[in-house]
């Protein structure tokens, strides 16, 4: 268990990495973008409770942080400058979040395998990884999108982040079970059908919730320009993938090996 944690970590720093040069070229220029129209005054201040790929907020794990006003210019202020935070602090959060994320896929393998799955370890991590994306990451963030800085209100700070994590909690529940759900049709239906119900379960449970929590909407009448936020909240999605993808095929090749090697030794 120790060592796979570990090569999870690990494989997380290196995923951390790799996310860490893709929002420093897809991500930054969207939110130096905004910041910028910001500075103008043209829009609301305050900080949305989404993940976003370079900025932040109070659930954007693994980003480079922003500040309003005096605090974010290249001076400094009281604050950190544009520069530490689109370099050393999107770096931090990047391998910070990439080793969390790779710890509990490590954990979370060690898990299942052999017990929920009986694949390969490269197959159940890839399927793993994939799930925890798309629980984690895809329904909630669709359900309450990542804003850019010049985008949102101080007032509505706290149900966005609230109504995002009962969200997230929703979607992690629902795969928890489409799970279960798989696993106690596999055996009457086979392993494709019972895996298509439990995806088809998912997907209705979380449309009811998605449904039944409310829609929040700053964006609309706020004048920010339709193509930057676009281009913003996709490179959020896409760089999730990019951690995401990195540790489903480099913890994937890791664990294979590592378990070959005990299964050679007759551990």
């Amino acid at each position: 268990m120790s060592k796979l944690l570990l090569r999870g970590m690990l494989i997380g720093i290196l995923a951390g990495l790799v996310a860490f040069g893709f929002a420093h070229i897809y991500g930054e220029p969207q939110v130096a973008q905004a910041i910028a129209l910001e500075g103008e005054g043209g829009h609301s201040h305050g900080a949305p409770a989404t993940p976003d790929p370079a900025s932040d907020h109070e659930h954007a794990p693994g980003t480079a942080a922003h500040d309003h006003g005096e605090a974010a210019s290249e001076d400094g202020g009281e604050g950190l400058s544009r520069g530490t935070q689109a370099g050393v602090g999107l770096l931090t959060g990047t391998t910070a979040y990439g080793m969390a994320i790779g710890g509990i896929l490590a954990l979370v393998f060690a898990g299942v395998q052999g017990r929920v799955s009986h694949l390969r370890p490269q197959a159940t991590i890839a399927l793993v990884a994939f799930g925890g994306y798309v629980a984690l990451v895809l329904v909630p963030g669709l359900k309450y999108p990542a804003n850019p800085p010049a985008v949102g209100s101080g007032e509505t700070i706290g149900i966005r982040t609230a109504m995002y994590f009962v969200m997230l909690g929703f979607s992690v529940a629902a795969m928890v079970l489409s799970v279960i759900l798989a696993r106690n049709l596999s055996a009457r239906h086979g392993a494709w059908n019972a895996t298509l119900y439990g995806a088809a379960a998912y997907l209705v449970l979380v449309s009811i919730v998605g449904l039944a929590l409310p829609r929040l909407d700053e964006v609309t009448g706020s004048g920010f320009p339709a193509q930057l936020l676009w281009e913003f909240r996709a490179s959020t999605f896409a760089l999730q993938a990019v951690i995401w993808t990195v540790l489903g095929i480099g913890f994937g090749i890791a664990a294979e090996r590592l378990l070959g090697q005990r299964r050679a030794a007759g551990i």
